[in-house]
């Protein structure tokens, strides 16, 4: 029998079978074929009358070629041949599948680029056969892999340059379903969220006619809409190389369409349709307009565009260019003042000059001719930092030092300058400062720490800053820790200005973090205005202030610290104007929100803050209010936010979560109104002297209910007074709404829990009115699961009230994060059980927890009572209704005693 392999020869068209005798001659399959085996035999036959239905004609090349991949079913034959063999003659087994394959690309990192290799189960040298056949080495796989699709994914092997890595990404993410990406030690990660896209406006040419070609395009990094929309493709690959990640994001290229309808709207504006058109993707205008249009609206347009081609507006000898500062100062009182000057096209031009220029028209006039436009943007920042005096001087002020250091781009200008930068590049190392705290009683954490030394770093430099962490972060501990390190170093006139609300939670809190302070608190009808003179740290509220601001007015403080400072929010108020008038080194502001309507409220803050950071009401108006309010300048924005950065600190809950404790609890003190306490005091000295009468008569034991009794009437004066008197409220009430709407401001779902129905009654109520959308429930609620969904998964709704027995079992209110106990429950298991309706698994932000006192009655004293006995935690009453459980008699004299 003759001898025949069956070489795999392939060519541009697939891999074809080549029949070669053991004298390497092509064996002719029209020859009579007897003497071979069976399998050949067969195969041979199969070749010849594919060959007979098929035309060939290559005057090249007079071979039959028979590709794999038009005649699938050859496979079969080849399966059972045994001398089939590689281009090298080389046997060709056939593999046994034992597991998926599936292609991978791998890209490595060159010089200069990227090398992309693809592979089959770890080999790099592979052909496609047929449709799930594959040739890796010298063995075939018979696989599920789409054949089509791997031919196509072969043309992406070879070199990629630096800049087109990311077309690259885009194009070869088209097929990630089919293929594994390998790129260095990156990983892939699908993003959601929203990202930047850069409009480029590109002056392509202009012709002989004068016709401006122009081209809109749309930048996502370094991907092109056009490239996206011209190879069809949803998705961009993004490469971070900081983070060692690519990110996967849709891109919604429509976004295209509205760029070149925003520039041809502008042009049509004109009104000469005639003279602009389009042709190839671009829109052409005619000279006359497209001059119009680069004049006129070209500087404009450079806000949102990016321009490009600007070097082809040579021919109608027009500039787009980027001016270079040039600075010469002095030191002065506004810390830079001097002659300062515009470079453009190697020309020297006073700011003076161009400033004056810039109001008339949007470009000035070269020495040869040429009209240079002014970049606007640039130029409004030169005349945001520079102001000129009356001497036609240029000043800086210290504030605008950041600002000016991109201007100058790193140029040394004084000594002065140098120095007042020192201010802002300590503000970058006070993560590694070692503060040698001052002594407090608290373990202070990391952000708490950053929080004490950004404070102590602006007391250094004699400016001031607002402490605007979220609600619960401490912002008092940070202030006192700042009080006492003021103390220590014998500075110990120090002014603390809050709402009355607040005075005792201060006081509270002194005790506690460093009662060695020597403190008074300087409020009321019967203040003695010696102990101003006398005392070192004075706690006072903004009404205290504005009364005797005649007094205040004339002492030195070392330190005025203004708690919840939106008080001060308007500039024209009397309080802000009191609040003005005080004379201090330090000045420092607590509030978690510093600005709640407008830009006015900021000014009104840093007047007292830093009174020459915006000068006049006027200069702060023209500068920033309107252009950020009524043009949307988003430049100026940022701007703006660059100028206050130093001076506010704000740390939201979740940039400090790891730092702090998974739930948080706190008491807010609350002070009674004048009528509160007259009828509080009324009913306790009534209770107070029947209790003592009863317990003498009939001793303690027999007295639990005529006791419980008497604390429930006293609690629901200090909670819910309006059950029993319909025009009396609590002083609780303001404090809730306050702290509510300051939550929600801050992004937080709120959970109340209260013992009264009327309560809940009054409290929805009130937040209605100011246009809260919130949920209730009670005993008497039916569809309780149903409330609970709608709170769980309904942004609308902000705020969920409900009696503490209802809420405190077998809810789920995991959406909540922030809970008020609005009357204490004498059971502080029972308190636990409700809070631990939004502390449960599945939450995943730290809950805290606050309970309302009202000051000097028994929800203090029980309050103080718990903390000094143990036993009595676990529940001073075991439910409501039930007998009090181990009171003493010296007990009921401290809860109604006076």
């Amino acid at each position: 029998m003759r001898d025949i392999n069956f070489i795999l020869k392939s060519d541009g068209n697939g891999v074809y079978i080549s029949p070669i005798d053991k004298d390497g001659n092509i064996v002719n399959i029209y020859d009579k074929v007897s003497n071979f085996d069976s399998n050949t035999l067969r195969l041979l036959k199969k070749l010849r009358e594919i060959e007979r239905k098929t035309f060939f004609f290559d005057w090249n090349n007079l071979e039959r070629r028979v590709y794999l991949n038009e005649n699938i079913e050859l496979m079969e034959y080849l399966k059972e041949v045994e001398r089939l063999k590689n281009i090298d003659l080389e046997s060709i087994n056939w593999k046994k599948i034992e597991k998926d394959l599936k292609p991978k690309l791998k890209i490595f990192e060159k010089e200069r680029g990227y090398l992309a290799k693809l592979y089959i189960d770890e080999k790099e040298e592979f052909l496609v056969l047929a449709d799930g056949y594959i040739l890796i080495e010298d063995e075939i796989y018979q696989t599920d892999i789409d054949t089509d699709v791997l031919r196509l994914i072969t043309s992406f092997k070879g070199e990629i340059t630096e800049d087109k890595i990311e077309e690259y990404l885009t194009l070869i993410g088209k097929y990630d379903s089919f293929l594994e990406i390998e790129f260095l030690d990156y990983t892939i990660e699908k993003k959601e969220e929203h990202i930047p896209i850069i409009k480029e406006l590109i002056l392509e040419k202009i012709t002989s006619d004068n016709s401006l070609y122009i081209k809109v395009d749309l930048k996502i990094s370094t991907l092109s809409c056009h490239f996206l929309n011209d190879n069809n493709l949803k998705y961009g690959f993004i490469l971070k190389k900081e983070s060692k990640k690519i990110e996967k994001l849709e891109i919604d290229t429509s976004f295209l369409k509205r760029a070149y309808d925003e520039i041809i709207k502008i042009v049509a504006n004109y009104k000469r349709k005639s003279e602009y058109y389009f042709s190839d993707g671009f829109l052409i205008l005619q000279e006359e307009l497209a001059r119009e249009f680069i004049e006129k609206e070209l500087v404009k347009l450079s806000r949102e565009f990016r321009i490009l081609g600007t070097e082809n507006l040579k021919r109608y000898n027009i500039k787009l260019g980027k001016p270079k500062l040039k600075i010469k100062t002095g030191s002065g009182i506004d810390f830079l003042e001097g002659d300062i000057s515009i470079e453009i096209e190697n020309e020297e031009i006073s700011i003076q000059k161009i400033l004056s220029n810039l109001k008339k028209n949007s470009y000035t006039v070269l020495s040869d001719g040429t009209n240079l436009l002014l970049d606007k943007d640039y130029m409004s920042r030169l005349e945001r930092v520079f102001k000129i005096d009356k001497n036609k001087k240029v000043n800086v002020s210290f504030f605008d030092i950041p600002t000016l250091e991109t201007l100058l781009d790193n140029e040394i200008v004084s000594e002065r300058f140098e120095h007042s930068k020192e201010f802002y590049n300590g503000l970058n190392s006070l993560s590694n400062k070692n503060s040698n705290l001052p002594k407090v009683k608290a373990k202070l954490r990391e952000y708490q720490v950053y929080g004490y030394n950004w404070l102590q770093h602006l007391s250094k430099y004699g400016l001031g800053g607002c402490l605007a962490d979220d609600m619960g972060l401490g912002k008092t501990l940070q202030a006192i820790t700042l009080i006492s390190g003021f103390y220590e170093s014998n500075k110990k006139k120090i002014l603390i200005v809050m709402p009355k609300t607040l005075l005792y939670n201060w006081e509270n809190e002194i005790r506690k973090f460093n009662p060695d302070l020597d403190y008074t608190i300087y409020y009321g009808t019967y203040r003695d205005s010696n102990l101003l003179q006398n005392t070192d740290v004075i706690i006072t509220t903004y009404g205290t202030v504005r009364s005797d601001i005649e007094i205040f007015k004339e002492i030195k403080f070392n330190l005025i610290i203004l708690d919840e400072s939106q008080n001060i929010k308007n500039i024209n108020s009397l309080t802000t104007k009191a609040i003005l008038l005080l004379k201090g080194e330090q000045r420092v502001a607590l509030s978690g929100t510093p600005i709640e309507n407008n830009l006015i409220e900021l000014y009104s803050l840093f007047r007292f803050l830093n009174p020459t950071m915006f000068g006049t009401i006027n200069d702060f108006h023209k500068t920033y209010l309107l252009p950020i309010q009524k043009e949307r300048d988003e430049i100026v924005f940022k701007e703006l936010k660059k100028r206050i950065y130093p001076f506010i600190l704000r740390r939201e809950k979740k940039e400090v979560l790891k730092e702090l404790p998974e739930k948080v609890e706190k008491i807010l003190f609350v002070e009674m109104s004048e009528e509160q306490k007259r009828v509080y005091e009324e009913r306790r000295a009534f209770y107070y002297k029947k209790l003592n009468t009863q317990v003498a008569k009939e001793g303690i034991g027999k007295s639990q209910f005529h006791i419980l009794q008497a604390l429930s009437e006293l609690r629901i004066i200090t909670s819910c007074p309006e059950l029993n008197n319909s025009n009396l409220y609590s002083a609780k009430i303001d404090v809730l709404l306050h702290k509510v709407e300051e939550g929600i401001a801050n992004g937080h779902k709120i959970l109340i829990f209260t013992n009264y129905i009327k309560a809940i009654e009054t409290i929805t109520n009130e937040l209605e009115k100011r246009g809260i959308d919130c949920l209730k429930m009670s005993g008497s609620t039916k569809n309780r699961q149903e409330l609970v969904d709608k709170f769980q998964t309904e942004d609308r709704y902000k705020v969920f009230v409900m009696s503490l027995k209802t809420g405190g079992v077998g809810l789920n209110l995991t959406s909540a994060d922030m809970i008020f106990i609005y009357d204490p429950w004498w059971n502080r298991t029972a308190e636990n059980q409700a809070v631990d309706r939004a502390y449960r698994l599945g939450q995943n932000k730290t809950v805290f927890s606050y309970k309302l006192i009202l000051k000097d009655t028994v929800e203090e004293k029980i309050l103080k009572l718990q903390d000094k006995k143990v036993e009595l935690l676990e529940g001073l009453i075991s439910d409501e209704g039930t007998a009090l459980k181990h009171l003493t008699k010296k007990d009921i004299e401290f809860i109604f005693g006076k």
